[in-house]
């Protein structure tokens, strides 16, 4: 029951109730004052909800892709690990532990920087690479306990497609849904419900008495929560919507046994 009552507020919220209430009052003082018009109603689905929908779906599919970067990056990290572990001929070492320790530190530092400022990115990135850096020279050192060169090239490739991973999931925190649809979106959005006053009031006659403002108030919550819905999906790392990626460096740490 908490997560359905946790899902309706990230859906419908304060901005859902203010839009209605303005709707609401621009339909009654349009009715009132005889301020009334005809508009057609096919200009909601062309003007606001086929943008909206074009956003939500943009955003699903990044987010789509974001997965797949990650199950990239997480899949060659514990490759990387399983061949300190079992590769060596020389097990007197601490390559393991070292190579398990340096990944959960990694994917925790994934899950930071995905949710940092922009302006802070540029420093945090520049210390993800050095855990790249440091990563790549536990491979090499994987010569000197009896791992062939032709099996070290390819750890090394782990890695370099680990740093392909990351760097799309980067493109993806970084660049989202045109922010000019967006914005074409929302002002009309937030403005639709009020200009529109004057054909909800067209259609008071319409309706039986206490029904004449379920017009106004289902066009509010339906064009607000959608334009939440796309908010929620924009950034698959924040955190914030029930459909953002988990990373969770302890579930890795329960694959990476000895």
């Amino acid at each position: 029951m908490k997560k359905i009552f946790r899902s309706f507020s990230l859906i419908i919220n304060y901005k859902t109730l203010i839009i209605t209430a303005l709707a609401v009052i621009s339909a009654y003082l349009c009715f009132t004052y005889g301020f009334i018009a005809k508009f057609p109603a096919e200009l909601v689905g062309v003007a606001i909800v086929f943008p909206v929908v074009f956003s939500i779906g943009s955003a699903y599919n990044r987010r789509e892709t974001a997965l797949q970067r990650w199950a990239d990056f997480r899949g060659h990290a514990i490759a990387i690990y399983f061949a300190t572990r079992d590769w060596p001929s020389n097990r007197e070492n601490d390559l393991p532990k070292r190579t398990r320790d340096l990944i959960h530190e990694m994917v925790n530092f994934t899950s930071s920087i995905l949710k940092c400022d922009k302006e802070e990115f540029p420093e945090k990135e520049k210390q993800f690479y050095e855990l790249f850096s440091q990563l790549s020279k536990i491979t090499m050192e994987l010569r000197t306990y009896g791992v062939q060169s032709g099996e070290i090239s390819r750890i090394s490739q782990y890695v370099s497609k680990m740093v392909i991973a990351f760097d799309n999931m980067k493109i993806i925190f970084q660049y989202r849904t045109p922010i000019t649809l967006r914005t074409y979106s929302k002002v009309f959005i937030y403005i639709f419900p009020i200009i529109y006053g004057p054909y909800f009031a067209s259609t008071f006659h319409d309706y039986s008495a206490d029904l004449e403002y379920v017009m106004p108030v289902l066009y509010s919550f339906i064009l607000v929560s959608l334009d939440n819905i796309q908010d929620q999906l924009e950034n698959p790392f924040d955190q914030v919507g029930e459909d953002d990626i988990q990373i969770d460096s302890e579930e890795m740490n329960r694959l990476m046994v000895d």
